[in-house]
């Protein structure tokens, strides 16, 4: 298994772990607002009821339109809700990449992130920057891989950027990027419980 295949798994684990986790506070907090518009809707065809006689096309018009904002706003709360645990799981990612940072096979990411980047270039000119957090493995990493590199001015979050002037590409690895790629496209997928238990 490639580096960045055991990066995707890493990934892909700690993504799936996070959703099944935000998965059941999401299923427990959806209940108890099904609850609530329960008793909501229970309270709205009590009045409903008693006014049925007199004021029945008035009654109807005004439980629908209680019931749209109780869902406006059950809709606006779950979507807080999901918000603030999307913010807690990149959070989560975010430390945990922190620690893979200091590992040897952070390092030796880098090292093939490189030399794919050389590979992509063939014999164009080449420059690979790293991030200034990482400044401590330039000399090594350049001697590995006998590339031109650099220290970025401004940081990205780690990773590599790699620039073939000559063919016009831009090669970004850098984890700024990958993890606001992954925050721009994470959806919560709320399974029914008749699926989840079934």
């Amino acid at each position: 298994m490639t580096i960045q295949e055991k990066l995707e798994h890493f990934q892909s684990f700690c993504l799936q772990d996070a959703r099944t986790q935000s998965a059941k506070l999401l299923d427990d907090y959806k209940e108890q607002l099904e609850r609530d518009l329960n008793d909501h809707k229970e309270e709205a065809n009590r009045r409903a009821k008693m006014r049925l006689q007199l004021e029945s096309e008035k009654t109807t018009h005004e439980i629908n339109k209680e019931l749209a904002i109780g869902q406006i706003q059950l809709r606006r709360t779950v979507d807080a809700k999901q918000h603030d645990l999307k913010d807690k799981l990149f959070s989560d990612v975010r430390g945990q990449l922190e620690a893979f940072f200091a590992t040897p096979a952070y390092t030796k990411l880098l090292r093939d992130w490189i030399l794919q980047a050389k590979d992509v270039a063939g014999g164009s000119d080449l420059v690979v920057y790293i991030d200034p957090a990482d400044a401590d493995k330039l000399s090594a990493l350049a001697y590995d891989t006998g590339a031109h590199l650099k220290v970025s001015e401004y940081p990205f979050g780690r990773g590599a950027r790699a620039v073939i002037p000559q063919k016009n590409i831009l090669i970004d690895n850098s984890f700024d990027e990958k993890l606001a790629e992954a925050q721009r496209t994470f959806q919560f997928h709320v399974v029914p419980k008749e699926v989840a238990h079934g």
